[in-house]
């Protein structure tokens, strides 16, 4: 069949004019929605770029100073007037409060450059005088300190116990020796506290004491080492058992987990990935940690098994099984929420400045009933009208914020996170005893990077929250508790 010119010519204006367009504006499309996709991609690369950066080369401070914006206009996000009205009428209630502090009626000066040195320390008295013509009297005396030091010291006591014969000389009459802590092995107290506390405090290898030892003509092999560290943990592990049921009892605790290299004892020289699960007593400041191979529920779910109360953590979806514990009540830390917007911040900073600048107010509340030593009945009652309404109108913001931006951009992410968790994280203005965030828990983790005894670390740590000197607990420990009555043990705690 042949087509005529006539019907050809329609054919191709019919072409030129409805086929080729709409080509071009599939093609134009596919284009569109690929260049919106790669727009995406590159913002979401320069924002995990800039927070590499961050952490390679910046600042690990999260501070927020508000009203660094050149735009006056920017935090209104073109949002509907009644909105912007509600927002604003938040961020004028600055809170305002004023330190309360005992001042001294005679403040101490010193001179500039030069600290006070404590007075508990010994004072060796130097007299640097001066060749004194007749007749010269003393008008005063300049005196200046000197931080000084001498390495420790080793020292031996020797037990010396005088033998007696009876009278008929059918008995021999000798004093027994005083408890030790490690009846067979040459190390005092003093000494087994110092070489825990360099190993797990200050992270000083055994290896490394070693050499120290041998410094001052001391050999003492690697295996005797480790033995006393070995056999001291064995010695206190039951203080680290009633330590675990005081801190459990409580009936709000903060929780987390911190990823720890654990020595393969199948495959020398290698290392695999636990975990420390970290409980946190704030009422009483006792801290437990708990060691596990994984990061699965499993260990926290059977450790707090019995647990009543308030549990505060992290987003961490582990801990999700005990929101539906009816006696558990699961709050969030807003410290986390407050990092997601620090994030953000290059990404869209108009509305992740609003957002800290409403969680800065946040924190200025609880910096309030801080330094006045609020009750936790006059800490509810200012959180109920201070934070409150703050923490009402930011949650309604950030569900209009989370409209308009796209979900998988770093505010978007920023603002999923925390409008997910806003209910558990209101919780805390609930009650007086509650924190804003975790930070508790995550202050105490700090240290462990080095570490790897839970036990060490529950003991030592909680003498860290109650200011106690861990050598001096930790020697008095070890002269005590190999006779000390087992059903009192809890009385050698550090608290």
């Amino acid at each position: 069949m042949w087509i005529t010119k006539p019907a050809e010519a329609a054919l191709l204006l019919h072409f030129n004019t409805f086929v080729l367009p709409m080509q071009e504006v599939a093609i134009h499309t596919d284009y569109k929605a690929l260049y919106e996709e790669s727009q995406l991609v590159i913002t979401q690369l320069r924002h995990e770029l800039d927070q590499l950066k961050k952490m390679i080369f910046g600042s690990r401070q999260e501070r927020f100073i508000s009203g660094q914006s050149t735009d006056p206009t920017q935090l209104s996000m073109g949002l509907p007037a009644e909105q912007v009205a509600a927002t604003s009428l938040i961020n004028a209630k600055k809170i305002e409060y004023t330190r309360v502090g005992s001042v001294p009626a005679n403040p101490i000066t010193t001179q500039q450059g030069r600290m006070k040195l404590p007075d508990h320390l010994e004072r060796k008295e130097i007299l640097v005088d001066v060749a004194r013509k007749e007749g010269c009297r003393e008008i005063g005396r300049d005196i200046t300190e000197e931080l000084e030091y001498e390495p420790g010291k080793l020292y031996v006591n020797r037990y010396i116990r005088p033998k007696y014969a009876s009278a008929d000389n059918q008995t021999i009459l000798m004093a027994p020796l005083p408890e030790r802590p490690l009846p067979k092995a040459i190390a005092g107290p003093g000494l087994l506290a110092q070489i825990i506390l360099d190993k797990y405090v200050d992270h000083l290898p055994l290896h490394r004491q070693q050499q120290r030892f041998s410094r001052e003509k001391i050999n003492i092999p690697y295996s005797t080492l480790t033995d006393w560290v070995s056999n001291t943990c064995g010695l206190i592990t039951p203080l680290y058992e009633a330590l675990k049921k005081e801190v459990l009892a409580s009936d709000y605790l903060h929780a987390d987990e911190t990823p720890i290299k654990v020595l393969d004892k199948d495959k020398k020289g290698e290392t695999h990935r636990g975990y420390f699960w970290v409980y946190h007593n704030s009422l009483q400041d006792m801290v437990f940690f708990d060691y596990q191979p994984g990061r699965s529920r499993e260990g926290p779910s059977e450790l707090l098994k019995d647990f009543r109360g308030h549990l505060q953590t992290d987003g961490y979806a582990a801990y999700n099984i005990f929101d539906t514990q009816k006696d558990v009540t699961l709050l969030h830390c807003m410290a986390h929420a407050r990092r997601k917007f620090v994030e953000a911040g290059t990404n869209d900073k108009a509305r992740a400045d609003y957002a800290l600048e409403q969680i800065q107010q946040l924190y200025a509340i609880e910096r309030k009933a801080a330094d006045e030593q609020l009750s936790e009945a006059d800490t509810l009652q200012l959180r109920q009208e201070k934070a409150i309404p703050i923490l009402e109108a930011l949650g309604k913001w950030m569900q209009q914020a989370y409209l308009e931006v796209l979900p998988k951009s770093a505010i978007g992410m920023a603002l999923a996170y925390s409008i997910q968790r806003w209910p558990r994280l209101m919780i805390y203005a609930t009650d007086g005893k509650l924190n804003i965030d975790n930070n508790p828990v995550e202050n105490c983790i700090r240290p462990v990077a080095a570490g790897r005894s839970a036990m060490l670390y529950s003991l030592l740590g909680t003498c860290k929250l109650h200011g106690a000197n861990p050598f001096d607990w930790l020697k008095h420990t070890l002269e005590i508790i190999p006779s000390h009555p087992i059903n009192r043990i809890q009385e050698l705690l550090p608290h």
